[in-house]
C-alpha cells in the first residue's frame, strides 16, 4: 500500500510539475497571439473592431462589480496568511482552499445579490411593522373624527331646525299679520259706509265693495278661525247696507227721471210732435247714464259671482221695466187710439200703423235698455211682450168681427210676411216680445178667417142661389163673343184708317200711332182667339169664389188646415157645378150642360194645379157591418145565453163591436173623376144627337136576337129596305147639320183645339163604329138591290164626311168673322 502511495505521490509530483511548467508558459504563449509578428494567432482587422467592441460593453457592465470582486478579493489576500505546505495533503488541502476559492469568487455576485436581498427583506418588514404602527394610528385618528363629525353634525342639524322653526314662527307671525286685518277692517268699513259723505258714484266706495267682497271669500274659505262666523255676519252686514245704498241711488235717479217726464208731459201739451215725444221719452233717460252707468257695471261685474248682486240687478231691471211701463204705458196706449180714430174703417192701414208703432217703440226699448244694462235678460223679453199688449188688446175687437175674406187674408199678410217675416227673423232678440204678440194676433186672424171662410163656402159655394143671368147658356157667351167680336172689327178698322192717313211729319201723331199700334197688338195677343169662357169674369161664380177663396187661405192658414178646407171648398164647388148643370140642362140642353161642367172642372182642376199641397185628408169611420151579422148570429144561439164555455153573450161583445176604418180622401182625384163621367157623357150625348136613328135601329135588332128568333127577314128585324134607307138619309142629314153645332158648342164654351179634339174623336169614333155594325147588318138582312136602295155609307165616308163637316165649320167661323 505504501509502495502505491509513493508512487502515486511521484507520479503526482511529475504531473504537478509539468502541470505548472506549462502553466507558466501560457502567459508566454498568450502574449505572443496577438504581436504584430509571429503572432500565435492573428486576427483580421473585423475581429479585431468586434473584440474592442465587445471590450467596451464589458466593461461597462461588469465596472462596479469587479471592483467590488477585487476589493473583496484584496481584503481576502490582506487576511490570508502564507501557507506553509509540507506535506501532499496540505497541498491537496491548499488545493481544495484555491479551488473553494475560486469558485467563491465567480458566485461572489450571486452571494451579493443575496446579501442585498436579505438586507431590503429586512429593510420591508421593518417597513411593515411601522405601516402597522400608522394603522393603528390612523385607526385611532378615525375613531377621534367620528366622534367629532357626529358631534358636528348633531350641532349642524340642530341650528337647521332652529333656523327652520324660526323661518316658520316667522310666516306664522305674518300669516297672523295678514289674517288680522281681514278682522280689523270690519270696524274701519262700516264707519266709512255710514259716513254721510260717502257717494256711491266714487271710487272710494267701489274700492269698499272689493275689500268687502274679499274678505268675505276670506272668511268663507276659512271657516275653522276663531270668530270667524261673527265677523262674516258683520261683513255680510256691510255688503247689505252697500247694497242698499247702490239700490236706492240707482231706485232714485229713475224714479225722479220719471216723474220728471210725467210732470212735463203733463204740463206740455205740445207732446204731438214725435220728435218732442222721442227727446222727453229716451232723452231724458239718457241725462242719468252717465251717473249710474258706472254702479250699474259695477253690478253687473258682481252677479257672475254672487247671489246677492245678483238678486239686486233683478231688482233693477225690474224698477226699470216699471218706471219705463209708467213713462210709455198711457203714451202708447194714446198713440193706438190716435192711429185707431185716423184710420177707422181701414182695418188693413191700421193693422199695419199699429204694427209699425209698436214695432219702433220695441226697437227703442232695446237699445234703450242695452246703453243701461249689458247682462242680458229673460224679463226683457215679457217686459217688451207686456208693452205690445196694448196692440192686442187695441186690434183683436176689430179682427173679431171682421166678415170680409179679402181684408182678414190681407191682415194675416201684414202680420206674417211684414211684420214677422221681414222684421222679426231680422231682428230676432229685440222684437221677440213683438213676435210673440203679432204670432197671437196671427193665430185669431187665422182661426176668424178660417171661420169666415167655412160659412163663406157653405152659403156662398154649396147653398149658392144662381140668378138666371148666372145659368144664362150659351146666351151669354153668344152676346160676349158678340161683343169682342164687334171690338175686334172696330179695332181692325180704326188700324186701317190709321195706316191710311198720309205721313205730314207730325212727330206726336206718330207717336200717337205708335201707341196705338202697340195697344192693338197687345190687345189682340190677349183677346184673339180665346172664348169669353176663359175670362175670369165668365167662369159660374161658385168656382171664381172658391179659387179666389182658396189662393187667400194658401198664404195664410198652417198646410194643415189649407188641405182641411180645401177639400171642403173642392167638395162644395164641385157639388154647386153639379146642381148648376142640372138647371141649365132644364133650361137650355143637355150637350150645353154638359159642357158647361166639363169647362168649369177643367178650370178647377187647372187651378187648383199650382198649390203645392197634398189634397189628400184621411177620414174616420165607424163599420157596423159586423154588428148586423152577430146579432143574427146572437138569436141563432139564444140557447147558449147563461153557458160557461161558448158564451153567445160574450161571442157577440167580441165579434159585434164596429171597427174604425181610416178612409183617404183626394180631391184632386175626385175632381178627376168627375170630369172624366162628364167626358164620358157628354160623348155618348154627342153621339146619340148624331146617329140615334141608326142607335134605334140597332137595339131593335139586339131586342130581336135577345128574343131568341132566327128568322133572317128584314120585315123581323130592321124593316123594309124603304125605311132604313128614310133612316140612313136622316143619319146623314143630322151629322150634315149637327156637327157643326155641336163643335161649334165646344168651341164656344172649350176654347181649346186640343181639348175639342179629345173630346170629338170618342164621338167620331163611335159614329163610325155604329156604322160599321149597322152595314153588317144590311149585309146580312138584304141583298145586293136593296143594299143599293138603301145607299148606306162606309165607315171611311162617314170619318172622311165628319172630317170635312170640321173643315166646313171652321171656314164659315173665320168667313163670319171677316164678313161681321
Amino acid at each position: 500500500m505504501s509502495m502505491i502511495c509513493i508512487y502515486y505521490d511521484v507520479s503526482f509530483g511529475q504531473f504537478f510539475e509539468e502541470t505548472m511548467s506549462n502553466v507558466k508558459n501560457i502567459p508566454n504563449k498568450l502574449t505572443k497571439w496577438d504581436l504584430s509578428e509571429d503572432s500565435v494567432a492573428p486576427l483580421t482587422d473585423l475581429q479585431r473592431e468586434c473584440l474592442l467592441n465587445l471590450e467596451e460593453e464589458l466593461f461597462s457592465d461588469n465596472t462596479f462589480e469587479d471592483k467590488t470582486l477585487d476589493d473583496t478579493a484584496s481584503r481576502t489576500e490582506e487576511n490570508e496568511k502564507p501557507v506553509h505546505i509540507e506535506r501532499y495533503q496540505d497541498l491537496l488541502e491548499y488545493y481544495a482552499t484555491l479551488e473553494k476559492k475560486c469558485m467563491d469568487r465567480k458566485d461572489m455576485k450571486y452571494i451579493l445579490y443575496l446579501n442585498e436581498l436579505e438586507a431590503r427583506r429586512s429593510e420591508c418588514h421593518e417597513l411593515c411593522l411601522q405601516i402597522e404602527e400608522a394603522l393603528e394610528d390612523f385607526t385611532m385618528l378615525y375613531k377621534q373624527y367620528s366622534e367629532v363629525s357626529d358631534k358636528t353634525t348633531s350641532l349642524y342639524d340642530a341650528s337647521e331646525q332652529l333656523d327652520s322653526d324660526q323661518r316658520r314662527l316667522n310666516s306664522i307671525i305674518e300669516n297672523i299679520t295678514e289674517y288680522v286685518k281681514y278682522f280689523k277692517d270690519v270696524d274701519m268699513m262700516m264707519e266709512k259706509l255710514e259716513a254721510p259723505t260717502l257717494c256711491v258714484n266714487s271710487e272710494m266706495f267701489f274700492n269698499i265693495l272689493d275689500k268687502i267682497d274679499r274678505n268675505i271669500d276670506f272668511l268663507q274659505n276659512n271657516p275653522s278661525f276663531k270668530e270667524s262666523n261673527t265677523y262674516l255676519i258683520k261683513y255680510k252686514h256691510c255688503q247689505s247696507k252697500a247694497i242698499s245704498m247702490m239700490q236706492n241711488y240707482i231706485f232714485n235717479l229713475f224714479s225722479k227721471t220719471t216723474e220728471s217726464i210725467l210732470n212735463l208731459k203733463d204740463s206740455d201739451s205740445s207732446q204731438d210732435n214725435a220728435d218732442a215725444a222721442l227727446a222727453l221719452f229716451y232723452g231724458r233717460f239718457q241725462t242719468i247714464l252717465s251717473k249710474v252707468k258706472s254702479v250699474i257695471e259695477q253690478i253687473e261685474s258682481r252677479s257672475y259671482k254672487r247671489q246677492e248682486y245678483d238678486s239686486l240687478l233683478s231688482e233693477c231691471h225690474q224698477y226699470y221695466w216699471s218706471q219705463r211701463g209708467l213713462v210709455l204705458g198711457s203714451s202708447v196706449q194714446k198713440s193706438l187710439m190716435s192711429v185707431k180714430e185716423k184710420y177707422n174703417g181701414d182695418h188693413c192701414s191700421l193693422v199695419r200703423n199699429s204694427c209699425a208703432l209698436l214695432l219702433h217703440a220695441s226697437m227703442d226699448e232695446y237699445k234703450l235698455f242695452y246703453e243701461f244694462f249689458s247682462k242680458p235678460s229673460n224679463g226683457l223679453t215679457t217686459y217688451l211682450e207686456s208693452l205690445c199688449t196694448s196692440l192686442y188688446d187695441t186690434l183683436r175687437p176689430f179682427i173679431i168681427h171682421i166678415n170680409h175674406l179679402e181684408t182678414l187674408a190681407e191682415i194675416c199678410c201684414i202680420l206674417r210676411i211684414e211684420m214677422l217675416d221681414e222684421h222679426v227673423q231680422n231682428n230676432f232678440e229685440p222684437l221677440e216680445g213683438f213676435g210673440n204678440i203679432c204670432l197671437q194676433l196671427l193665430h185669431d186672424v187665422q182661426e176668424r178667417l178660417v171661420f169666415r171662410a167655412h160659412l163663406y163656402l157653405q152659403s156662398d159655394v154649396l147653398n149658392y142661389n144662381p140668378s138666371p143671368g148666372d145659368l144664362a147658356y150659351p146666351d151669354k157667351l153668344k152676346m160676349m163673343e158678340d161683343i169682342a167680336e164687334s171690338l175686334r172689327e172696330e179695332t181692325r178698322q180704326t188700324k186701317m184708317k190709321r195706316i191710311s192717313v198720309p205721313f205730314n211729319g207730325d212727330s206726336s201723331t206718330e207717336s200717337v200711332s205708335r201707341n196705338h199700334i202697340e195697344i192693338d197688338s197687345i190687345y189682340q195677343k190677349t183677346h184673339m182667339g180665346n172664348s169669353p169662357a176663359d175670362l175670369h169674369g165668365m167662369w159660374y161664380p161658385t168656382v171664381r169664389r172658391t179659387l179666389v177663396c182658396l189662393s187667400r187661405l194658401y198664404r195664410c192658414v198652417d198646410r194643415s188646415v189649407f188641405q182641411s178646407l180645401s177639400q171642403e171648398a173642392i167638395s162644395y164647388c164641385v157639388q154647386s157645378i153639379e146642381n148648376a148643370r142640372q138647371e141649365i140642362e132644364n133650361r137650355a140642353s143637355s150637350l150645353d150642360a154638359e159642357l158647361f161642367q166639363i169647362k168649369h172642372l177643367l178650370i178647377l182642376r187647372e187651378q187648383i194645379a199650382p198649390f203645392q199641397v197634398d189634397f189628400t185628408i184621411k177620414e174616420y169611420s165607424l163599420d157596423f157591418s159586423k154588428v148586423k151579422t152577430a146579432a143574427f148570429g146572437l138569436l141563432e144561439k139564444s140557447s147558449r145565453f147563461f153557458t160557461l164555455s161558448n158564451n153567445a153573450l160574450l161571442e157577440f161583445l167580441l165579434e159585434g163591436a164596429p171597427q174604425m176604418k181610416e178612409q183617404l180622401i183626394d180631391s184632386r182625384k175626385h175632381v178627376d173623376n168627375k170630369l172624366k163621367y162628364a167626358c164620358h157623357c157628354l160623348i155618348q150625348h154627342a153621339t146619340y144627337l148624331l146617329i140615334h136613328p141608326i142607335l134605334k135601329l140597332l137595339e131593335k135588332e139586339k131586342a130581336h136576337v135577345n128574343t131568341g128568333n132566327t128568322d133572317t127577314s128584314q120585315e123581323h128585324a130592321l124593316g123594309s129596305a124603304q125605311d132604313v134607307a128614310a133612316v140612313i138619309s136622316e143619319v146623314l142629314r143630322i151629322i150634315k147639320f149637327k156637327c157643326p153645332e155641336i163643335q161649334q158648342l165646344m168651341q164656344l164654351y172649350l176654347s181649346n183645339k186640343e181639348t175639342e179634339f179629345i173630346l170629338f174623336r170618342p164621338v167620331k169614333n163611335n159614329v163610325c163604329a155604329a156604322f160599321t155594325q149597322i152595314y153588317q147588318l144590311l149585309s146580312k138582312y138584304y141583298s145586293s138591290e136593296e143594299l143599293q136602295l138603301i145607299a148606306c155609307p162606309l165607315p171611311e165616308q162617314i170619318s172622311v164626311m165628319l172630317s170635312s163637316s170640321s173643315l166646313v165649320h171652321g171656314k164659315s167661323t173665320q168667313t163670319t168673322t171677316k164678313k161681321t
